[in-house]
């Protein structure tokens, strides 16, 4: 039997939070709010669950999740997101693998996770297919989460298993979260990580990935969403170039504008 702390990231999540909330607060011995500045309902909501919630700047999702592990009182954490719920099964699996005897501490597992896009489930939003089975619950000795600017993913364990049943991912609620999260994620790739500057790259990456995602991936069979994650797979692949060739042409003016005032000089 071992003890499990609950690490849960939180930035205007009302939306969700009276979902999220009953099934984790099941398995947890002890429970990690982090916000990263909610002007919404979610203090209040958190209060009326009595948990006490901590604050910290978010730069990205990897250092903030391990932030949150850092506040844990057990060495056990499962790590969430405020628009993921666990069902009925996947509560079950756990509350019983805590019950059991403590696996090793390399041991980790994996949830789930299935995407909904404007509350319809999707099969694939990009880059990922749903289901993904994210490694969620495991020992902060041995792993943690890696400092990728998008996509990260936890490290440090030696083997994992996928937990049963179905977390609803409900991600991508509005058309205007879409454009939001579309912007945030190709912003910080390109400030973050190496990402070859060119237009005509972007124009290529474009093309293939709305053949991919939206007519290969048979996202076009779900109307409205399907064009909604079509388009979303297709000006990703376009804005991390053509960011990069944007960001690489004001570094080249610079430079071209230095050399002139030394050439007056």
């Amino acid at each position: 039997m071992f003890k499990l702390s609950v690490c849960l990231l939180t930035c205007n999540s009302a939306r969700l939070l009276r979902e999220v909330l009953p099934p984790l607060l099941a398995v947890a011995d002890d429970f990690v709010v982090l916000d990263s500045g909610s002007t919404d309902a979610t203090l209040d909501i958190c209060q009326e669950y009595g948990l006490t919630v901590h604050h910290h700047p978010y730069a990205m999702h990897g250092a903030q999740m391990n932030h949150a592990i850092s506040l844990a009182a057990h060495d056990w954490v499962l790590c969430m997101d405020s628009d993921e719920i666990l069902d009925e099964q996947t509560l079950n699996f756990i509350l019983a693998l805590k019950a059991g005897e403590e696996p090793a501490a390399d041991q980790a597992w994996r949830l789930p996770r299935y995407w909904f896009v404007l509350g319809q489930e999707v099969r694939t939003i990009y880059p990922v297919s749903s289901p993904d089975f994210p490694v969620r619950l495991f020992n902060r000795r041995c792993a943690r989460f890696n400092d990728r600017p998008v996509d990260d993913k936890v490290e440090g364990f030696s083997r994992s298993v996928k937990i049963p049943g179905r977390v609803r991912h409900d991600t991508f609620y509005s058309l205007h979260e879409v454009f939001n999260k579309l912007n945030g994620y190709t912003t910080r790739l390109v400030k973050y990580q190496k990402v070859r500057p060119s237009i005509g790259r972007g124009i290529t990456s474009a093309i293939g990935a709305f053949f991919k995602w939206y007519l290969f991936s048979g996202a076009w069979r779900y109307g409205k969403v399907g064009v909604v994650t079509g388009l979303y797979a297709t000006f990703y692949s376009f804005l991390k170039y053509f960011k990069a060739w944007y960001a690489h042409s004001d570094t080249k003016e610079v430079a071209t504008e230095e050399k002139k005032k030394t050439r007056t000089i």
